[in-house]
């Protein structure tokens, strides 16, 4: 159990920032933050030097005054899927491919076609698509060559910033399941398929399991020397600890990407390739879909408009797909935005709230196909969990109650992948359960807001322009 005075830290390296909580073990009261940016190129793909994270971090624990110096014990939660390649000393050969680079579209398509989607599905979990690591790897052995062979370490990003951290080698199973060469059918890497890769295992990460220390941290690594590590995950899973998450209950997470997920205790193996069936840090599942296209797309729309991003109009007969980095779910990585149903009397509000209604439509349409994971929908008065940047925002929450019909619960508590980064840690620390712990900081408390009569208007025209529903 918990013991007056402990400290933990969370981390969240998401792909635009680090951010960084100290919270009190026994009450989970956040103590301080610290955040720090991240640099992202705009070129021709989504890249990060992994060494602008491992800064980010610095500077967001010197934020934290004396805690880092204090913390019993710390966890990693980091952006999934992206690719980073490191020579014998431990430096990255080049800038990290993230999650978002579509460019290996091709290699994604080449993989599935290969095999089948089914194939996938069943043993790997999920459909590879220009999102996963494999792909990726892909992308890189065709046009990097020379970077892929000399790779002497293949890593996700939290497992560069945990090694950093640790000097231990490791990952965690909900991060694994994002690369598309672990297989959930057997909860080990897939040698098969890393032998077709011309991937070492070798190169890989050992992968821990849930409550699994990775180590303590080092000296000079800007946490309390023998403090602590715990495996890391990635940013949904770590998401859903800090929330102590049960099944059936849906999460839509409104960030620079979309998601949708809830828990499951049957393993997700969805052949559409709309549910991506991730496993989750607690040792269950975490069946999940998830948009390229959110807060960033809309903000794109309001900036080209000229207005403020909560200055939406009702009404209308506007249909607008925001999908200006490609699209994930629906699979259309070559996509660009595609608006239909301009009048003389359309207003710069209608489509705004255009841009928001598109945003919210994808991730609605695989909500179902998530929650039936267990065998069958949440009954529509479950409250859908609303977290990220998005939530904050009336626009978005009155978007997604009046699409789906459902109420919306908002939790208080911000920062919730560092949350569940800490609820890891603590895990380290006290041998709780982390939804013991997560029910006990209250985390997923927060004001629930009513249904809203649905949209069905709305719905059609959407589905009409991109038919979503299988």
């Amino acid at each position: 159990m918990a013991r007056e005075g402990q400290i933990v830290l969370g981390v969240d390296s998401s792909t635009q920032s680090t951010k960084v909580l100290a919270v009190d073990v026994a009450s989970g009261e956040v103590l301080a933050r610290g955040q720090a940016p991240h640099t992202v190129s705009t070129g021709a793909g989504r890249e990060t030097d992994p060494e602008v994270w491992w800064r980010a971090l610095q500077d967001a624990l010197g934020q934290l005054g004396e805690y880092a110096a204090r913390a019993d014990a710390v966890a990693v939660g980091g952006q999934q899927h992206g690719l980073v390649v490191l020579d014998d000393r431990g430096r990255p050969l080049r800038d990290a491919l993230l999650w978002n680079d579509v460019r290996s579209a091709p290699q994604a398509e080449a993989l599935v076609e290969r095999r089948g989607a089914a194939w996938w599905a069943e043993r790997i979990g999920s459909v590879p698509g220009a999102s996963f690591t494999l792909a990726k790897w892909e992308w890189l052995r065709a046009h990097e060559p020379e970077a892929a062979a000399a790779a002497r370490a293949v890593r996700l990003p939290h497992d560069f910033l945990t090694e950093r951290l640790s000097g231990a080698a490791v990952t965690d199973r909900g991060d694994a399941s994002g690369t598309g060469w672990w297989a959930s059918s057997t909860g080990a890497y897939d040698e098969e398929l890393l032998g077709e890769a011309g991937l070492d295992p070798a190169l890989l990460p050992a992968v821990l399991g849930p409550g699994e220390a990775a180590g303590t941290v080092r000296d000079g690594a800007g946490v309390r020397a023998g403090a602590l590590v715990g495996a890391g995950t990635g940013d949904n899973a770590a998401a859903a600890l800090g929330l102590g998450l049960t099944p059936g209950r849906p999460v839509l997470s409104l960030g620079t990407s979309g998601t949708v997920y809830t828990v499951a205790r049957q393993r997700p193996a969805d052949p559409s390739g709309t549910v991506a069936g991730f496993a989750a840090a607690d040792g269950g599942w975490l069946p999940l879909a998830c948009t390229l296209n959110c807060t960033l797309a809309v903000d794109k729309v309001a900036e080209l408009l000229g207005r403020d991003r909560e200055q939406v109009d009702p009404g209308g007969s506007v249909a607008f797909l925001p999908f200006l980095d490609g699209e994930r779910t629906p699979n259309l990585p070559y996509a660009s935005g595609l608006l239909t149903g301009l009048r003389h009397d359309t207003t710069a509000g209608q489509v705004l709230q255009g841009a928001y209604d598109g945003a919210v439509y994808a991730l609605l349409a695989a909500l179902d196909l998530v929650l039936a994971v267990d065998g069958g929908a949440a009954a529509t008065d479950e409250p859908i969990v609303l977290i990220g940047g998005g939530a904050k925002g009336s626009a978005w929450r009155d978007t997604v109650r009046r699409l789906s019909g459902r109420p919306v619960r908002v939790p208080v508590a911000s920062e919730l992948v560092a949350l569940g980064a800490a609820v890891q840690a603590t895990v380290l620390l006290t041998g709780e359960e982390p939804s013991a712990i997560a029910a006990r900081w209250g985390t997923s408390e927060g004001p629930l807001l009513p249904a809203l009569p649905r949209d069905d208007a709305t719905l059609a025209r959407l589905a009409e322009t991109l038919p979503l529903a299988g």
